[in-house]
């Protein structure tokens, strides 16, 4: 894609590098770890000739006791940490370009000057180095009175920028979760046993951000600039920043109580998830990108696992119908029962004393069920906003400016609980509650706190792991009306650009890294991919 594009013009790839062989780095079992063991003083160490790397150019170096990313780009020589933070990618295997360096499994990306985050996923920054390469110090960490829920990360991003950018006040931060901030897109891809904290208790302390667990906000009075806890506790705010995320979408049927359904939001979730379908029949209900990685993580523990969907293939909606019948293949190989164009029953969970024992369809098709896990989309949890004077939408989401300040002075909101403007659709309000977004989100709601506003300036990434595969998608594709698909989807080794009135608005793919991030970037930068690019 370098070079000029199939019409003769300059492709709009032509400033992004690649670097390393298209392939694919499965991130499923990827842990975040310390990136180096403590270093001695300094380590100083000879590692190429000057001449041996090109501008735009990327190469992995042995320093002995660690290893180091060296980068040439405008004639200058650059060094960091090898290892994106976030889940330990190779970033020699990302793009570069003007001064940053994004990361091939999620998009985060690193000023190659100073190692700070610029975009995320992920919370720290990189360790540079002196171009005589010395060992780097531990790894740095990008350092309200707010409340807001952690299973959006939103509100740990938020409390960590304020500290960062010197806000010296009180912070506290209540959830109604048992736990300190965790990695929750881990519990449906892999059903873990481990909680993958995103800070420890310590971090907090030392930061001197303040966590309440398991404390539900029932009111909230902007009139008096107070929230109410549902055990009576009354607390004064001066900002306030809600992340509350999102809760499951009811669903109409008996026994909402039976002790072997769940809606995978907790960690004890995944937990019995994981414990009940050992050797048992687990039922999927609805096609969702959590529900999809369940039933994948479930196929090597589960007797049977079958999956109801309504549509014809998964993901069909914000992947197309071509990408949704690769993926279904690929959970038909692995013993997965597809039971599509179907729904529950009304009523019909069939249970005695509380313990599931069979779904039956609207079709009449009788289920089996030792465990059934709902994923069937989501709403948004506000509703204690009710009569608050907050604004929202129909469909409960707070509506935010530019900043993430809601209509109430001093009140702000992000992550899965917002629609913004959004810049690529003429500032049209969206919501996208993706990981990465709700980052950005708690940022930029930071720093309007803290009187110095920035706009969101971030292209949309998500990610979602299947039987040590990963699709990798970064875009806005709603409402795409055209998919033009390079590679092998028989093979799962594809690349998909969603396009919308001739211009690409996302791409989606599976074994082509790092396609996906390079995409990012140009779409970053505010250039625009015509289909006719990538035709």
């Amino acid at each position: 894609m370098d070079g000029l594009s199939p019409n003769g013009k300059a492709s709009p790839f032509a400033d992004c590098r690649p670097n390393g062989a298209l392939g694919h780095g499965s991130d499923d079992d990827s842990t975040q770890l310390p990136l180096y063991h403590k270093p001695r003083d300094y380590v100083e160490a000879s590692v190429c000739h000057v001449k041996d790397l090109e501008n735009g150019q990327m190469r992995e170096v042995d320093l002995g006791s660690g290893r180091a990313l060296l980068i040439k780009e405008h004639g200058e020589f650059s060094a960091m940490a090898h290892k994106c933070p976030h889940y330990g990618a190779p970033l020699v295997k990302g793009v570069l370009s003007k001064g940053h360096v994004r990361c091939p499994w999620h998009g985060a990306c690193f000023n190659i000057a100073t190692g700070d985050i610029e975009d995320f996923p992920g919370l720290d920054s990189l360790p540079t180095f002196q171009v005589t390469l010395p060992l780097p110090p531990p790894r740095r960490c990008r350092l309200l009175n707010t409340f807001s829920a952690l299973s959006c990360p939103a509100a740990l991003v938020c409390a960590e920028t304020l500290r960062q950018e010197g806000f010296t006040d009180r912070i506290v931060m209540c959830t109604m979760d048992r736990h300190p901030p965790y990695d929750r897109p881990k519990l449906s891809k892999v059903c873990t046993q481990t909680l993958l904290r995103l800070r420890s208790m310590e971090f907090l302390q030392d930061h001197d951000i303040e966590l309440f667990t398991e404390k539900e906000v029932v009111a909230i009075d902007v009139k008096t600039r107070s929230v109410t806890f549902e055990d009576g506790l009354r607390m004064e705010y001066r900002k306030l920043f809600i992340a509350t995320g999102s809760k499951p979408k009811p669903m109409t049927y008996k026994g909402k109580d039976v002790r072997n359904v769940f809606h995978l939001q907790t960690p004890e979730d995944a937990n019995s998830v994981a414990r009940l379908a050992n050797n048992k029949n687990a039922v999927i209900v609805g096609t969702s990108f959590v529900g999809m990685e369940v039933a994948a993580a479930l196929t090597d523990k589960a007797h049977s696992v079958s999956v109801i969907g309504i549509e014809t293939v998964p993901f069909k909606k914000a992947l197309g119908e071509k990408v949704g019948k690769a993926i279904m293949k690929l959970f038909e190989v692995n013993r997965v029962k597809f039971y599509m164009l179907n729904e529950l029953r009304p009523g019909h969970f069939v249970f005695p004393v509380l313990q599931l024992k069979e779904v039956v369809l609207k079709s009449g098709k009788v289920l089996r069920a030792d465990v059934c896990v709902i994923g069937a989309g989501s709403v948004p949890a506000t509703g204690f906003l009710k009569q608050s004077g907050i604004h929202m939408d129909s469909k409960g989401f707070i509506t935010v400016n530019k900043m993430m300040q809601t209509n109430a002075d001093g009140v702000f909101a992000g992550g899965d609980v917002v629609i913004f403007p959004f810049p690529p659709r003429n500032n049209k309000k969206v919501n996208i509650p993706h990981w990465q977004m709700a980052h950005v989100h708690g940022r930029v709601a930071a720093l309007s706190m803290m009187g110095r506003a920035t706009e969101i300036k971030t292209v949309p990434y998500f990610w979602s792991a299947m039987f040590g595969k990963t699709i990798r998608y970064a875009g806005y594709g709603d409402g795409f009306d055209d998919v033009i698909i390079q590679g092998d989807l028989d093979e799962l080794r594809f690349v998909a650009f969603y396009t919308r009135s001739e211009e690409v608005v996302a791409v989606a793919s599976m074994n082509y890294d790092p396609i996906v991030s390079r995409v990012a970037e140009v779409l970053g930068s505010g250039k625009t991919i015509k289909k006719r690019d990538v035709e």
